[in-house]
């Protein structure tokens, strides 16, 4: 099970021990000293969520399970223990974001799909703080495709027109609006703006025709603005309503074209294995032929791409030379190819089979000396080979074993003497001994509706030693939910692949799905031509190297500032922190030097609620409490264009049409409620003049409420009360019932305060107050109501993680808590049988089955009522960071 592990730490000592026979100042030594320092500094987590189902409905759920692990080892991770989860929409906001505590890299959490949620192509992202060191590139960030039949009055059907002239910038979009039974919208009118880079452009108004149709031009100054572009759509309807849709802009085709020299250059006279690379500029490939032409026009080199876009050549450079490159609909363009240098070095690998990679090193003839070369074969920080290459011969020759390096992107970077990186190729290595075999009991080929499921499986290495692990499972019915195996989560191609590689991967499950020897060439060739460095070799060299900027998060901590009031630091002043939830508690600290305060090591909800009161060393109250800001990352725009559908409800329609009884079934039932109450419905209601007062009573049940609307020509909360509430009198800014000689007790926002006075509140601050006076309402405080009670509740802020200061050295926090993880609702029908119709669109979800000290594990659950094709994928890691992934199938009649 520690095959893996301990396989990276031999050879990364195999490969320092070549440094213990070089001289203490040998640069070769040095370099394996500073990479094995930069990679214990700048280690990286890399995050995989795995995912229910591959797209949604509005009314569904997104069930997920998070991976993270450790680039050091590609274990389990331990440097963070909170995970941020984001849902994010079209127009790059995020509609809902998860704060998730983690436990050794694992956690797990859900989105719910409301209907306030239109369709369109959404983003789930993943990160760490720590991740933001490495930047936004590696987080977990994928484009989830979410369909609206249950909610929604106003179906679109976009299509674009373009122009024969080949103006990139201008098109035509033509736009049809449909109810759900296809019946057009006509004679509605229908405003729209266009949004060019997330920036607002033109507006305009247009009616629909008899077909409901409208054509709005769409131009840009350049066709780079149409990527990630939108036209906002708000149709009118016959009552008034009016309903907006995003309408996701498709730029005219337009194609690049690149060439990658395979170690970086070409040089004269030296073989080089040339990538090419044919995309659109959604990142999509195109598949093309083409020809290599010399100085003369002469074809020397015929070559052709795959379907996505990319292949490969061989050339022996002498000049200049050109490339004819034919696309799929005809049109030819000429290319130059890299220039040609007169010396260097070119390195090339080659998969001789599946045992091992065969690396030459090629050399120009001016560089045919006595001084050694120093090749590293390594990941992310982890050496494997580091083997001297003699400059004294034109070609050097080694093997390298594949079983000596482990799974992933692998990096072979060939140095000069002066330690400066002269060719760089990355690879990719299929290292099987550390994938997790998972063995499935045999099953019956059919079930039955409703009948129990019980899977037993044992999890092993391919030396056949157990595999203690961590494992999520997922059950869909292959018959309501077609797979989408190139687009839904894959373990193999997060962890493995796309937590690797900058920019857009087209396809990448392609790599790790079916046989994946014959998928090894295609994989080759991307690593040829989307290579990225991990490491800059110039920041390495630095005398020092910088701090990260973000740290890992360990725990929930609230922290801030207190200053006087001539904004100097308040330096060993007393902060307490007091809350009710969960029972009433308070704690206090001190601000350090630098007038700093930290609450570590908390863990509290994401509805939490806080008050927080500063004083200086000599108790004065007249301080400034500034909380240290959110640090969540805005997002960036999409970067995964190509995964971006133009009509998703037309993509999802077979899914969202088998899906309505089952949201039908749920909103009779009354476990799916709408938001967005039909048209016809009015309800009224008596508002409550308090709603979010924590009295204990309940909200309103008081002796008096006063409101910030009777507040508002109020100077002073103790002048507004004086003479107002018959048995109450107000003495030296406190509160006195008749019924007793003691000051009411005033509870602020759920917290019951002291040694506080009511003119420390602002008015302008309250929302409202409650007065607590007879047996009935006080009984409920205990000995603490006994003199009568003041309940003060506060306005509230916008949104979580917000403070609002209502007194000199007070204020009111709420902070972005941990989310609540719901629980997957799996019936039992043996236990309790029901007549209520099953037509739930996830099966079964667990996103925690664990496999013992013998690798066995097991899961039960029951089928739902609807008969198909039910599709089980079974993911997950142990310890070690070796990686599982399972599909079977079984038929449900």
């Amino acid at each position: 099970m520690k095959k893996s592990l301990i396989l990276g730490l031999c050879c990364f000592f195999c490969a320092l021990s070549l440094s213990a026979f070089l001289k203490e100042d040998d640069p070769f030594k040095q370099l394996l000293e500073k990479l094995k320092s930069f990679s214990e500094k700048y280690a990286y987590e890399k995050v995989h969520l795995h995912l229910d189902k591959p797209y949604y409905a509005v009314g569904d759920d997104i069930w997920f399970k998070a991976y993270v692990t450790d680039s050091r080892t590609n274990g389990l991770s331990t440097i963070s223990q909170i995970l941020y989860v984001e849902l994010i929409n079209e127009k790059d906001s995020i509609q809902q974001q998860l704060k998730l505590p983690m436990g050794s890299g694992l956690t797990w959490g859900d989105f719910k799909l409301t209907d306030t949620l239109t369709e369109g192509n959404y983003r789930i992202r993943a990160y760490t703080q720590w991740m933001r060191n490495a930047g936004e590139q590696y987080f977990f960030d994928k484009t989830v495709k979410i369909g609206n039949k249950w909610a929604n009055k106003v179906f679109v059907k976009s299509t674009y027109q373009y122009p024969s002239s080949g103006n990139a910038s201008s098109f035509t979009g033509t736009f049809v609006f449909t109810d759900s039974l296809g019946n057009p919208y006509n004679n509605h009118e229908v405003a729209y703006q266009l949004f060019l880079a997330n920036k607002p452009a033109n507006k305009a108004k247009a009616r629909t025709d008899d077909k409901g149709e409208i054509s709005i031009p769409v131009s840009a100054s350049s066709p780079e603005q149409l990527i990630n572009g939108r036209i906002e759509a708000t149709l009118t309807l016959m009552n008034k309503q009016k309903v907006t849709k995003i309408l996701p802009l498709k730029p005219a085709p337009q194609t690049d074209i690149y060439f990658f020299p395979e170690s970086g250059r070409l040089i004269k006279e030296l073989p080089s294995r040339v990538g090419i690379k044919v995309v659109h500029k959604d990142g999509k490939g195109v598949s093309a032929t083409g020809a290599i032409i010399d100085q003369n026009g002469q074809e020397l080199i015929q070559f052709s791409t795959n379907a996505l876009g990319m292949g490969t050549f061989y050339l022996t450079p002498s000049g200049a030379y050109k490339a004819k490159v034919r696309l799929k609909d005809g049109v030819e363009r000429i290319i130059d190819l890299p220039e040609v240098e007169n010396s260097g070095k070119v390195m090339n690998i080659n998969h001789v089979d599946s045992t091992k990679l065969s690396v030459k090193v090629f050399s120009s003839s001016d560089l045919l000396t006595d001084q050694n070369y120093l090749l590293l074969v390594h990941q992310h920080g982890n050496v494997f080979v580091a083997a001297e290459i003699p400059s004294s011969k034109p070609l050097t020759s080694l093997n390298v074993a594949k079983d000596d390096l482990p799974s992933g992107v692998i990096t072979f970077t060939l140095f000069n003497p002066r330690l400066d990186p002269v060719a760089e190729r990355i690879v990719f290595n299929q290292h099987h001994a550390d994938k997790i075999a998972l063995n499935i009991s045999p099953l019956k080929a059919v079930y039955g509706r409703r009948q129990a499921v019980d899977v037993a499986f044992s999890a092993r290495l391919l030396d056949t030693a157990a595999v203690q692990g961590s494992f999520s499972v997922a059950v869909t019915n292959a018959s309501v939910i077609a797979p989408d195996e190139e687009n839904e989560s894959h373990i193999y191609s997060s962890l493995l692949l796309k937590s690797e590689i900058k920019g857009y991967i087209e396809r990448p499950n392609y790599y790790f799905t079916g046989d994946l020897r014959s998928k090894e060439a295609d994989l080759d060739i991307l690593m040829l031509t989307q290579g990225w460095r991990q490491i800059a070799w110039k920041t390495l060299n630095n005398a020092s190297l910088p701090e990260p900027v973000f740290q890992p998060e360990t725990a929930l901590k609230i922290s801030g500032l207190v200053t006087t009031s001539n904004n100097k630091p308040a330096v060993k002043g007393r902060v307490s922190l007091l809350s009710s939830e969960g029972g009433l508690f308070a704690i206090d600290t001190l601000t350090d030097d630098s007038g700093r305060f930290t609450f570590d090591k908390m863990v509290f909800g994401d509805s939490a609620k806080f008050v927080i009161q500063g004083r200086t060393e000599k108790n004065k109250k007249e301080v400034k409490i500034l909380m240290d800001p959110s640090i969540a990352p805005p997002p960036s725009e999409n970067l995964n264009h190509g995964d971006a559908d133009l009509n998703v409800n037309e993509e999802l329609k077979d899914y969202l049409n088998k899906s309505q009884a089952y949201f039908d079934e749920l909103t009779k039932k009354g476990v799916l409620s709408r938001t967005i109450q039909l048209k016809s419905v009015e309800i009224r209601a008596k508002k409550n003049p308090s709603p979010h007062s924590r009295n204990l009573n309940g909200p309103g049940q008081a002796d008096a409420i006063f409101t910030s609307d009777d507040l508002e020509f109020a100077f002073s909360v103790s002048q507004f009360l004086m003479g107002r509430i018959a048995g109450v009198t107000i003495r030296n800014g406190q509160a006195y019932s008749s019924r007793s000689n003691g000051p009411m007790t005033i509870v602020l926002d759920g917290m019951v305060m002291e040694d506080f006075l009511l003119d420390d509140l602002v008015v302008y601050d309250i929302e409202s107050i409650e007065v607590l006076r007879s047996m009935g309402n006080t009984a409920v405080y205990g000995s603490t109501g006994v003199n009568g009670v003041l309940v003060i509740t506060t306005k509230r802020g916008n949104n979580s993680g917000s403070y609002y200061t209502y007194a000199p050295g007070i204020i009111t926090y709420s902070p972005r808590g941990y989310s609540n993880s719901r629980t997957f609702y799996s019936p039992d029908y043996q236990e309790k049988p029901s007549a209520d119709t099953d037509l739930r669109t996830t099966v079964y979800w667990n996103p925690q089955v664990i496999s013992d000290e013998k690798g066995n594990g097991s899961f039960r659950y029951f089928n739902t009522d609807q008969p198909g094709l039910y599709r089980v994928v079974i993911e997950g890691v142990d310890l070690f960071g070796n990686i599982a992934r399972k599909v079977f199938q079984y038929r449900v009649e």
